[in-house]
């Protein structure tokens, strides 16, 4: 684990391996640690880095009217911080969308792209009614004790074959949530990003879980048909936290990809 300074914010995060830069962002409502499958395995040919976001982990929180490009400009201030120019990133659910903005904002710094079980904003995803009532209940469950919400939102992010000591591991992250943190990265998120999506020139790769209730597979289909030359590719057996429930088939297609992209 280690710790930077950006922007007045503190970023931990933690580091491993050696190799060209992949960067993981989490989804909101956990940490790093969601990656720890990945940060296990990809770190025998990259340089992972996952941070805890803003407002998550051991991070310090944001105000709560950050925006998503104020998310982005927190990841570029990260990245030189560890003087790191351009790199991979791979970002799940609410990460995904974070490597959406980040992408219009700095696309020279972006290698490439894995976007996994992710949305194009909520309103870009679910509309902008769906949007407004995902936004109302996070707020609303920002402010209760953990355990009057998690036990409801954990099922949904699984697979209904999922076992029961995933899910706890899983329930243990998001016990660690931070309200402040939790109510900037569901504003930040409710905005449509779509008209981004034609914009991203670098290889990209949409993975998604068969059984994503959240963000069904459906709406990586869309996403792939508005970024050119993507890849779409769905993992059987996994729900919305794809990289958690199925880590070894999620790892291979990232390796895979990231292989071919080197090798291109």
């Amino acid at each position: 684990m280690g710790t930077t300074d950006v922007n007045g914010l503190t970023i931990a995060y933690q580091r491993a391996g050696n190799g060209p830069p992949l960067i993981l962002l989490h989804g909101f409502i956990c940490d790093s640690r969601a990656w720890q499958p990945q940060i296990d395995d990809l770190s025998r040919d990259f340089d992972v880095i996952a941070w805890d976001c803003p407002g998550c982990g051991r991070s310090s929180d944001p105000p709560e009217d950050y925006s998503m490009e104020q998310f982005a400009g927190c990841l570029a201030g990260f990245l030189e911080s560890l003087e790191i120019d351009s790199a991979h990133l791979l970002g799940l659910s609410w990460g995904g969308t974070l490597i959406m903005d980040f992408y219009r904002l700095h696309p020279d710094r972006v290698r490439s792209a894995i976007i996994a079980d992710s949305y194009a904003g909520w309103t870009g995803t679910v509309g902008p009614e769906a949007a407004a009532q995902r936004l109302e209940r996070c707020l609303r469950e920002s402010r209760l004790p953990g355990d009057q919400w998690i036990p409801q939102w954990v099922p949904d992010g699984f697979s209904a074959a999922a076992p029961q000591s995933l899910l706890a591991d899983y329930a243990a992250i998001m016990s660690d949530f931070h309200p402040a943190g939790f109510r900037a990265m569901s504003r930040a998120v409710t905005p449509d990003f779509a008209h981004i999506l034609p914009t991203i020139k670098v290889p990209t790769l949409l993975l998604w879980g068969d059984d994503d209730k959240r963000s069904p597979a459906s709406a990586g289909k869309r996403m792939h048909d508005l970024i050119p030359g993507s890849t779409f590719n769905v993992i059987p057996g996994a729900g919305h936290v794809s990289n958690f429930e199925q880590p070894a088939r999620f790892n291979a297609e990232v390796r895979a990809f990231l292989k071919r992209v080197s090798n291109s």
